[in-house]
């Protein structure tokens, strides 16, 4: 493998493509290691194209076979073809036919890229650029055609033949062979292909859209675990009742098939009426999945089924556009998943993964915009940016406009850019003419990359009755550069915000430039009044977190007391909890407390309002107080840092903490474990109402253990031996995993040998003892990936050791003697040739590299550099280990 310096593409270089292709008539015959695929293509030039030029195609590591024009042989010199491109030198400027014959191996696609086997199964995976792998083609988005598929293999090998759209033919061909024919009448980009050949077991179900429409859903699944695929089947149909009734949007084929696979890089992938799944988010039962797991299926089978409209239907133009489906259709699930859900709860959850994930990565090396304007690699830029962030402009919008507003918009957008590839132009056209507002300066949000920082001072002057509140947004410096230089411009900023009385309850005021509870900060700087407050407030800001910008704002102890106990909003609730924690967890590790230390005045302050919380709302919501209840974690404590951090520090910090609250709670805590213990014989439920109780039962413990090993060792050895389902029996093992001892290797060696059957069940077992905070982990680490279990071949199972070892345990991934820096360096490396994807993906745990003290930095930086220069690089790995570097200028300095 040869190291490879891809080009950089730019979004100001587009241009449409100089042909079209109308049509894709696609024969695939499989077979393990020579699976040829004839491509017959239909083609014109396209009018927005320059005349005449030559046709060239997209390939990678294809084998040509065979090549006509019309139907006849090419002339001699007519063509150029390597293995990783086609070019037709002088196309006809007509419509025209070209027939394409390639030969791939299935078998040996370790990229999981194009068409591979997974486990005896065929697939395929081609977001951004695997189509390329299975036949030359113009492989970008804005490339519309209809395909039919003719798919053959051989019968007993793959009785299963599953392609996009509808099935339209099946039969013999020829000893042991068959085949089966799809044809998917909606024209889409080669990026949503898919084919599906294997033993498979299938579940089905009908459903009824709004039109009238009789679907066939089905899920498959490996065989023997169909038992575990309902309720992927029953969110299917869930979904698709959610998406008639807030969208209005019907499906629109006669089948919707979904396909479980074990080895994946990716969540699953949206291809048009063939959904194709990581296992981990399609299988579930009660012995094998958490709460989490159900929740995660729930809304990733959701996420792909709404893809049939924002991002099939309406496609993007090109992958600067990536935002437009993939940001777009996370806020769809997250709404889908709040109504199914508890709304507050889910909106917590939804800024808490913002926090860990992107907040960091707006911070670091690798901030983009949500719409960069430049890459090298586009299977870097699948990013907590582009994911998240980018929900979260679309739910600021709704939030700008109202919900009418909005949902005009969306329907305009939908029916205006059907079947078409679409822009974030098209996308807030359709807002500003639905409602009428101009949208220019909203749009900054998609080209500004960092966090933006809004300051607020409060005032309230008794005699006049009035209280002010002063606002000044501002962007970090990395901003400037990841955004392309130029000088930052103030945001769109909606505030939802609310005045509480300090003992209690809504505070009347008055504000013309408040409506319907947003203030809109538009400028650098704003100043809002308000009169006719009797008293003074506590203001309660960003309520729902209606905008994702960090807040600085000197509430004292007093005033986020008094939101905790008395705000009407839940999420503020919730982040006056996360302040005071905050506020006592930083303080404390700038200073590099001891362990043994005492949590102090703050923490006592904090004891007693969770008490009061715990007695007065536990019960009444269980989900929200088991959230109010964890405390923030160490990334969460490091981002507020900010720079020279010490996560051993941090650590000693939290544990500190959570001692302290585990004690002054003890008493509440263990009532609350017997109150919410389900009855003798009462079957598992993964309904929100049970699993909210399963997860105050087990933050109760969790504090329990911090403050308690040895009780904590005890009731955490029952649960796990008493356990009927896995969310208990998981989360008694990770309490027992942060307590050494004899205990901890009883329960660790019981696991492996209950599950050691079950590869996704294993994943979460090498994810908690890559996860243990001690130094003998990167040695644990490293004797774990010898476990007959773990495959480095494996997405999964690279990700739940080495990834959670990387991104999940800051202590020893950062270990001042950099044992952890060399441990994913190696594991980067030797991966990179057989999955640069997923290698490269790992590789991003250095984005906060920059923030630790400089012992900890010299030697990232020293291990980053080291990739760097590694001989062979694929361009994935190569692209994010200089992207890492290239911000050295930007280096915090102690």
């Amino acid at each position: 493998m040869r190291t490879e310096t891809p080009p950089i593409v730019r979004l100001a270089d587009y241009r449409p493509s100089d042909y079209l292709i109308d049509r894709v008539d696609l024969d695939v015959r499989l077979h393990p290691t020579e699976t040829r695929i004839t491509a017959t293509l239909a083609l014109r030039p396209n009018p927005l194209g320059e005349a005449g030029a030559p046709l060239v195609l997209d390939g990678d590591d294809l084998t040509l076979l065979a090549v006509a024009l019309d139907g006849q042989p090419t002339a001699p010199g007519a063509l150029e073809a390597t293995p990783r491109g086609l070019t037709l030198h002088q196309p006809p400027q007509r419509p025209f036919v070209l027939s394409l014959e390639t030969q791939v191996n299935p078998s040996a696609n370790t990229k999981l890229m194009g068409l591979y086997r997974s486990n005896g199964v065929y697939c395929t995976q081609c977001e951004a650029d695997g189509f390329r792998r299975i036949t030359y083609f113009l492989d970008r988005p804005d490339v519309l055609a209809v395909y039919t598929t003719r798919i053959e293999a051989d019968r007993e090998e793959a009785p299963v033949l599953l392609g996009n759209g509808n099935p339209v033919e099946a039969g013999e061909a020829g000893p042991g062979r068959h085949y089966a024919v799809w044809h998917d009448p909606y024209p889409k980009p080669a990026y949503l292909f898919a084919l599906v050949g294997g033993r498979l077991g299938r579940i089905s179900s009908r459903f009824t859209t709004m039109e009238g429409r009789e679907v066939e859903i089905a899920v498959h699944v490996e065989p023997g675990k169909e038992h575990r695929a309902p309720y992927a089947l029953d969110a299917v149909a869930r979904a698709m009742a959610w998406d008639e009734r807030v969208f209005g949007r019907p499906y629109d084929l006669d089948v919707f098939n979904v396909v479980a696979v074990s080895d994946f890089n990716m969540g699953a992938m949206e291809n048009k009426g063939l959904n194709i799944f990581n296992d981990k988010y399609v299988l579930a039962s009660p012995d094998t999945a958490t709460d989490t797991d159900y929740a995660n299926i729930e809304a990733i089978i959701a996420h792909e089924y709404f893809h049939n409209w924002s991002g099939n239907r309406v496609t993007c133009r090109d992958w600067f556009q990536l935002c437009l489906k993939e940001g777009l259709t996370v806020f769809r699930d997250q709404e889908f998943s709040s109504d199914e859900r508890s709304r507050p709860v889910h909106r917590i959850a939804e800024v808490r993964t913002l926090r860990a994930r992107q907040f960091p990565e707006d911070a670091g090396p690798l901030a983009h915009p949500v719409r960069p304007q430049a890459y090298r690699e586009i299977n870097n830029f699948y990013t907590a940016t582009v994911y998240e962030k980018g929900a979260e402009i679309v739910r600021m919008l709704r939030t700008l406009l109202g919900p009418e507003r909005f949902r005009a918009g969306m329907d305009l957008y939908f029916s205006r850019c059907d079947g078409t590839a679409a822009t974030v132009e098209d996308f807030l056209a359709a807002f500003a003419e639905a409602s009428g507002r101009d949208l220019a300066a909203f749009a900054r949000w998609y080209a500004q990359a960092g966090t933006p920082t809004v300051s607020v001072a409060g005032r309230y002057d008794p005699h006049q009755c009035t209280y002010t509140l002063d606002f000044h947004q501002s962007l970090p410096a990395i901003a400037t550069e990841a955004s392309g230089g130029g000088a930052p411009q103030p945001l769109v900023i909606p505030i939802s915000l609310g005045l509480v009385a300090r003992e209690g309850g809504a505070l009347a005021a008055r504000s013309e430039r408040v409506r319907d509870g947003v203030f809109v900060l538009q400028e650098e700087s704003d100043r809002l009044v308000f009169t006719e407050v009797a008293s003074e407030p506590v203001p309660s800001l960003f309520r729902g977190f209606s905008a994702p910008v960090k807040v600085a704002h000197s509430l004292d102890t007093a005033q986020c007391l008094t939101l905790l106990a008395h705000d009407s909003d839940p999420f503020n609730r919730w982040q006056a909890a996360q302040n005071l924690a905050l506020d006592i967890l930083t303080t404390r590790a700038r200073g590099g407390a001891p362990l043994a230390a005492e949590a102090g005045p703050g923490g006592a302050a904090l004891a007693q309002a969770l008490g009061g919380f715990l007695d007065a709302e536990a019960l009444k919501d269980p989900a929200f107080a088991a959230l109010v209840l964890a405390i923030a974690g160490d990334q969460e404590v490091a981002q507020e840092i900010g720079a020279n951090v010490d996560p051993d520090a941090i650590h000693r910090a939290r544990w500190t903490l959570r001692a302290h609250l585990g004690r002054a709670l003890q008493p509440r805590l263990l009532a609350l474990r017997e109150a919410l213990a389900a009855p003798a014989g009462q079957p598992f439920s993964p309904d929100a109402a049970s699993a909210g109780q399963r997860a105050l039962r087990n933050a109760a413990l969790d504090l329990i253990a911090a403050a308690d090993p040895e009780l904590g060792t005890r009731l955490a050895e029952a649960q796990f031996e008493e356990a009927d389902n896995m969310t208990d029996r998981l989360a008694a093992l990770a309490v027992l995993t942060l307590l050494p001892g004899e205990g901890r290797e009883r329960a660790l060696a019981a696991f492996d040998e209950t599950y050691r059957g079950e590869p996704l069940v294993l994943d979460k077992w090498f994810a908690l003892q890559a996860m243990i905070p001690e130094p003998g982990t990167v040695a644990r680490v490293r004797a774990l990936m010898r476990h007959e279990g773990y495959s480095a071949a494996n997405p999964n199972r690279v990700r739940a050791l080495i990834g959670s070892f990387s991104l999940n345990n800051p202590t020893q991934f950062h270990r001042e003697d950099g044992a952890g820096y060399e441990l994913l360096a190696e594991t980067v490396l030797d991966l990179d040739s057989r999955n640069p994807q997923v290698a490269a993906r790992l590789l991003t745990a250095f984005n906060t590299w920059r923030m630790m003290e400089p012992g900890r930095r010299a030697r990232a930086e020293a291990r980053l550099r080291m990739i760097a220069a590694s001989p062979g690089l694929s361009p994935d790995v190569s692209d994010i280990a200089n992207r890492s570097l290239a911000s050295a200028r930007h280096q915090i300095t102690a």
